[in-house]
C-alpha cells in the first residue's frame, strides 16, 4: 500500500526482487526462488513522481504492467451504502452494539457528502458513530458529526448577492452555528462545548447573526 513513499534503495531492492524472482534473506548468501504477483496500490501520480526523480523509472514501469484507476468515493455514490453497511456491521460487532442501519436522512448525508478522505474516512466516520451512540437501534441524524450536517444544509450564496468575503463568512457562520443548535437539540451547553466557545459567546454570536431561539 502507499507504493510511492517506498524509499529509493527499498524500490532497487524490489526491482531486483520483481526482475530476478528471487529473495536472499538477512544474513544467508543462498538466494531463494519465489513465485509471486505484486499488487500495490498509491493516491499519488507515480508518473509525476518518476518526472521529478521520487521514483525509480524502471520501478514503475515494471509495476504498470495492468494499472486500474478507482475513482474517488464521491463518484461512487452507489457503492456508499454498501460501505457504510459493512463498515456498521464491522463495528457494531467489535463494540457489541445492536445498532441495525441508519436513519434515510443519514444515508442521504453520506451520498451527499464529498469525502475527501475517501472509504477511510467513511469508515473513521462509521466508527466514531457507532461508539458515540449510545444505545439504540438506528444511526439518526443527530449522530452525524457538524462538518456532514453543515454541508447537507447545501446552502448557495450567490457570488453577485453579497459584498463580499466578509458577508460570506457571516453566511457560514450563522450555518454553522444552526446546524450545531439542531443537533445538540439548541441545548446552549452542549453547543457551546461542541463549538469550543464559552456558553456567552455562543449567545452573543447568535445575537450578531440574528438566530433567535428555537420556541417549543
Amino acid at each position: 500500500d502507499e507504493i510511492s513513499s517506498l524509499r529509493l534503495d527499498l524500490q532497487a531492492k524490489l526491482l531486483r526482487v520483481l526482475q530476478d524472482m528471487e529473495i536472499t534473506r538477512i544474513g544467508s548468501l543462498k538466494p531463494i526462488k519465489v513465485d509471486v504477483r505484486l499488487i500495490t496500490a498509491t493516491n499519488t501520480d507515480l508518473n509525476g513522481l518518476v518526472k521529478k526523480h521520487l521514483f525509480r523509472d524502471d520501478l514503475y514501469y515494471r509495476l504498470n504492467v495492468v494499472p486500474i484507476k478507482l475513482p474517488p468515493l464521491r463518484e461512487r455514490q452507489e457503492d456508499i451504502p454498501l460501505l457504510a453497511a459493512h463498515f456498521l456491521d464491522k463495528y457494531t460487532k467489535r463494540f457489541n452494539k445492536k445498532i441495525m442501519g441508519f436513519s434515510p436522512k443519514v444515508m442521504t448525508a453520506l451520498c451527499k457528502y464529498r469525502w475527501r478522505g475517501n472509504i477511510r474516512e467513511l469508515e473513521n466516520l462509521i466508527e466514531r458513530m457507532v461508539v458515540l451512540s449510545g444505545d439504540k437501534d438506528e444511526l439518526s441524524i443527530s449522530d452525524l458529526p457538524i462538518e456532514i450536517m453543515v454541508e447537507m444544509q447545501d446552502v448557495t450564496i450567490p457570488v453577485d448577492e453579497i459584498a463580499g468575503l466578509f458577508e460570506a463568512r457571516e453566511a457560514f457562520e450563522r450555518t454553522y452555528l444552526l446546524a450545531t443548535l439542531e443537533k445538540t437539540g439548541w441545548d446552549y451547553q452542549k453547543a457551546a462545548r461542541l463549538l469550543k466557545i464559552h456558553r456567552n459567546t455562543l449567545i452573543h454570536k447568535m445575537r450578531q447573526l440574528n438566530i433567535k431561539e428555537k420556541m417549543d
